[in-house]
């Protein structure tokens, strides 16, 4: 919100405009003041919005044209004073000063002001002052309100410069269509979004315990009963179908804010929008979206157990059927709140696990924000935010984790999220590999991968989550592996090679010696042994080869037989333990791990096709982490999509 208010105070000569700036700091009426008044600074504390303001008076002779027009622009809400008991003064105000103000190009709100109400003769209804007032404030809609006073009694002074300060701290014209008498379209979205978030049970209804809430945290204060049956009359009244089941609906909470704000009280309003997250244009602020959190290099964030809280309970509320998975229309009606859904071109829930009707279940939707977050946790920083995560602050639900270099000196990882990168030539088989991983069924034909794949899923090892992540294929494999940066970030390097090919094994030879990869942990693959061993066009065989860099002997795997040998296991254990896979190295190779662990893979493929981002998930079993237990693993592959 904004900590400062120009006001600035035109109109004819003699409307008295230097009088009620000298009686509102005299506290009494002076009678004798000079032409301009300088300009005067309260400070934040005395003033009832509690920010800075500036009181700018100004001549309306011609000598003083140009020193008008400076202030008219630098103003941010604009008293015109005119004189009750000079007629004129009011009639130039809609043929005079609103069209200059549009002239000079400026917008911003003006406060009409009846001085000398002293001067007038016999009463005045408020029915009166209205027909006066209304066709203007129906022609220039920059006009906020209008403010009768007497400096000379005083009366009203203070109140001129307080609705002054409210036209620019809680303008109308973003909320309320003055002419139709209704909430303005960005208005009523930001309100609906406001209205689910707080429906916590959502039921299409806000009870009275969430009502409190609501009140809670917008104003630091439960609602009585007497109280909060009120608000529901008034609702009654205003509105037929405002209240149900003796709740607020949808229409009902809208209507209570145009109650609201054709009552004058835009504060309210605006105190709820802004701690929602609004700005002054009704968007969500960035710095509210992306509050600072840093992460220093050779970290990086996951989920805490409070963020792998919130989304398991924000899951559990949208499984509306309680079939344990979320459908297309239920992820549509959790994603309500948001721009959308964040992995829309990812292919998703493709991207992780899921039931048999396509339907994403629990495992794979911590896995999916599991891996986001890895990857970009600015998302997941966004996405909590959208989708209503209920403390403060909100990077509670991230942690950032010790470094890998780190990790690797003390031999052991106490990260719960991985990175892989799966590396092999095209038609090597990484594509079967990482579906398998993910619970996918084996795809028989040859198909070529033509966009990056990443898949997560768990991996179990005695009960504790992780996740490892991965991501870019053929078409960016060179710019990847030569990019220190880049590769600094993976846990695990698994090389794979179709053990039926002759010269798949040449491919990641020529990798290793063409890149520096040897300060990564490493698994190498042979995949398809459900087909004859081919002899390798190398100068070694892909097991002497294994042992001349202290590692061990490619893990044999058929992913169309169902025998994968344990090999994500055995990847899982390898980032938990990354000296015992560092090429030539020396080390045990980790021993039974005892946590399950979640990886996302990602997949470095030869040829020439481009790669494909996918993701998977397994099934989590209870334990761990806020009883999520297991780690997820998560693949990334480029270049085709093997056999």
């Amino acid at each position: 919100m904004r900590r400062d208010v120009r006001i600035l105070l035109v109109g004819d000569e003699g409307v008295g405009k230097s009088t009620i700036v000298t009686s509102l700091i005299k506290e009494s009426f002076v009678a004798q003041v000079q032409h301009v008044v300088p300009e005067v600074t309260i400070p934040p504390e005395v003033t009832p919005e509690n920010v800075t303001t500036y009181i700018v008076d100004s001549g309306a002779g011609p000598q003083d044209k140009q020193h008008l027009e400076l202030e008219i622009r630098k103003a941010h809400v604009i008293c015109v004073v005119y004189a009750i008991d000079n007629p004129n003064s009011f009639d130039r105000i809609p043929t005079y000063w609103l069209p200059y103000f549009r002239q000079l190009g400026v917008n911003v709100p003006v406060i009409l002001v009846g001085n000398k109400i002293d001067m007038r003769g016999g009463e005045v209804t408020n029915e009166a002052l209205e027909a006066e007032i209304i066709p203007i404030m129906d022609e220039f809609k920059e006009v906020e309100t209008c403010v009768e006073c007497s400096a000379k009694l005083p009366l009203n002074v203070s109140e001129v410069f307080y609705f002054a300060q409210k036209a620019v701290l809680h303008p109308t014209a973003p909320l309320y269509d003055s002419r139709e008498q209704v909430l303005k379209p960005a208005c009523v979205d930001a309100l609906r979004r406001i209205f689910k978030l707080c429906d916590t049970n959502k039921d299409g209804l806000l009870d009275g315990a969430e009502l409190n809430e609501f009140q809670r945290k917008c104003f630091d204060a439960p609602l009585q009963l007497q109280e909060l049956e009120g608000i529901k009359d008034m609702v009654r009244d205003f509105a037929a179908n405002g209240v149900r089941d003796d709740g607020l609906t949808e229409a009902g909470f809208l209507s209570l804010h145009t109650i609201f704000i054709q009552r004058g009280r835009l504060e309210t309003t605006w105190t709820v929008l802004r701690k929602f997250g609004y700005g002054e244009d009704l968007r969500l602020t960035e710095s509210f979206l992306l509050p600072k959190f840093d992460v220093p290099a050779d970290c990086s964030v996951e989920l805490s157990p409070l963020g792998y809280q919130f989304f398991t309970d924000i899951f559990e509320t949208f499984d509306k059927d309680q079939d344990g998975a979320l459908k297309t229309a239920e992820l549509d009606d959790l994603f309500s709140t948001a721009p959308g859904n964040p992995w829309a071109n990812q292919k998703f829930p493709e991207t992780t696990t899921a039931d048999d009707s396509g339907a994403v279940t629990l495992q794979g939707w911590l896995a999916q924000w599991s891996m986001t977050t890895l990857l970009d946790h600015k998302t997941t920083v966004a996405y909590l935010a959208y989708l209503g995560y209920p403390g403060e602050p909100r990077t509670n639900a991230l942690h950032v984790t010790r470094g890998r270099k780190q990790d690797r000196r003390k031999g052991k990882s106490t990260r719960n999220v991985f990175l892989c990168y799966v590396c092999g030539a095209a038609g090597s088989g990484k594509t079967s590999l990482l579906r398998a991983f993910a619970g996918k069924p084996f795809m028989p034909l040859y198909e070529p991968t033509n966009k990056v794949l990443s898949v997560v899923n768990s991996v179990d090892i005695d009960g504790s989550e992780k996740y490892l992540l991965q991501e870019f294929g053929s078409k960016y494999e060179a710019e990847t592996l030569k990019n220190s940066k880049k590769t600094d970030l993976a846990d695990v390097i698994v090389y794979v090679h179709d053990s039926s090919d002759t010269n798949s094994f040449s491919y990641i030879s020529n990798l290793r010696q063409q890149y520096n990869l040897d300060h990564i942990p490493t698994l190498f693959v042979a995949t398809k042994s459900d087909l004859d061993l081919a002899q390798q066009r190398h100068e070694v065989q892909p097991d002497v080869y294994c042992r001349r860099l202290s590692l061990q002997v490619p893990v044999a795997v058929s992913v169309k037989s169902g025998q994968i040998a344990d090999v994500f296991h055995a990847i899982c254990s390898i980032a938990l333990r990354p000296n015992s896979s560092i090429p030539g190295g020396a080390g045990e190779l980790s021993p039974s791990a005892r946590l399950r662990n979640y990886f996302l893979f990602s997949a470095l493929a030869g040829g020439v096709s481009a790669g494909l981002l996918m993701g998977y998930r397994t099934f989590l079993r209870p334990g761990g982490l806020g009883g999520f237990g297991g780690q997820w693993v998560t693949w990334l592959l480029g270049g085709r999509r093997d056999l």
